[in-house]
């Protein structure tokens, strides 16, 4: 038993349990649950050429010095919330009056294979592209459509003082803002409007997001990334634009008021649980977000394995309710955390 910040003891996340050969044949494949599609994928034919030289980048720049601010949509090609809010925004005629403004549709050819009867085919076109921004990954000799891709974004993402990435969310939960561990990025997730979460995490083992890049994990630059709220939803899109104007507003001249409420809880991830097997399992359809009051309770089943939560008042991060193996299947927050723990 370890002991955490607070003195509490620190239960074990992950409790080998004997098992029967029953137990251990994978279940049969469940089908995805039918979602309601209440938002369709903006135009952005205006926009993908881009204006300076990188496809689907839009930059503008104002008449006095400030920072280079970054807001990045579609990294996953389904995801388009964020896409409708940036096309609003351009067809606003939005520019900034001090500093830098780059608006950056990633992956338009990942959404542009968006199927309402199949919505999460869309995702990528040929690996997620928010796993690819190791930079040893970058500079090798792989390649792949996002890869590739986001080596043509690198000029926007070297020079950014501050990126916001707009995501939403496959399955039910509360929206919250996501960053590395570093300061300057916890300092942004807290001034970013429309969720009631800031959430700091050290990434996932499958890859690099590019909140993770150095220039936001080594240097003085900071990145959150937006989980607005479930795909395809109107409120998403609006709790996105919350988000944006409290970002871009300062630089815009553009009062982003008092819409959107600014996080009210400041949590820290302390376990990241990767699914080891293909037979990951939830003891119930968990949304993100929801509070386990007692230390030990049993939330998952990893073949043969118990996922325990180590303390009190654990929250559950972005449960995936159908983790592939390798994958991230859930992470551990709280309040007031020590170091984080290793990967269970």
């Amino acid at each position: 038993m370890t002991y955490g910040r607070d003195n509490a003891p620190r239960l074990p996340v992950r409790v080998a349990r004997p098992t029967t050969f029953l137990e251990r044949l994978p279940p049969p494949p469940s089908s995805l649950p039918r979602w309601k599609i209440s938002i369709t994928p903006p135009d952005l034919s205006p926009w993908l050429a881009g204006n300076c030289g990188i496809p689907g980048v839009m930059h503008y720049e104002g008449r006095r010095p400030g920072p280079h601010v970054v807001c990045v949509s579609l990294i996953h090609g389904n995801e388009f919330a964020g896409a409708i809010v940036l096309d609003r925004l351009l067809r606003r005629r939005i520019r900034p009056r001090a500093g830098r403004l780059s608006l950056v549709f990633a992956n338009p050819e990942a959404m542009h294979l968006f199927d309402p009867c199949n919505p999460v085919r869309a995702r990528c076109v040929d690996e997620d592209m928010n796993r690819v921004w190791l930079p040893a990954m970058l500079d090798s000799h792989q390649t792949s459509h996002e890869l590739d891709r986001a080596r043509m974004l690198l000029p926007v993402i070297v020079t950014a003082d501050r990126l916001l990435d707009l995501h939403s969310m496959l399955w039910p939960g509360e929206p919250l803002v996501l960053s590395g561990l570093p300061p300057a990025g916890r300092a942004m997730a807290r001034r970013i409007r429309g969720v009631d979460v800031c959430v700091a995490d050290r990434g996932h083992r499958s890859g690099c997001r590019l909140i993770d890049h150095p220039r936001f994990s080594e240097g003085n630059a900071a990145a959150c990334l937006l989980e607005a709220g479930q795909h395809w939803r109107e409120d998403t899109v609006t709790r996105a634009m919350h988000a944006v104007l409290s970002l871009i507003g300062p630089c815009c001249g553009i009062s982003a008021g008092t819409e959107g409420a600014l996080p009210r809880y400041d949590m820290v991830v302390t376990d990241v649980v990767t699914a080891r097997t293909g037979l990951f399992r939830f003891v119930t359809p968990f949304h993100s977000g929801h509070v386990v009051d007692s230390a030990g309770t049993v939330v998952a089943y990893d073949g043969g394995d118990e996922i325990r939560t180590p303390y009190d008042r654990c929250m559950l991060v972005m449960p995936n309710l159908r983790p592939a193996r390798g994958h991230t299947a859930v992470r551990f927050a709280r309040t007031d955390a020590g170091p984080p723990a290793p990967d269970q």
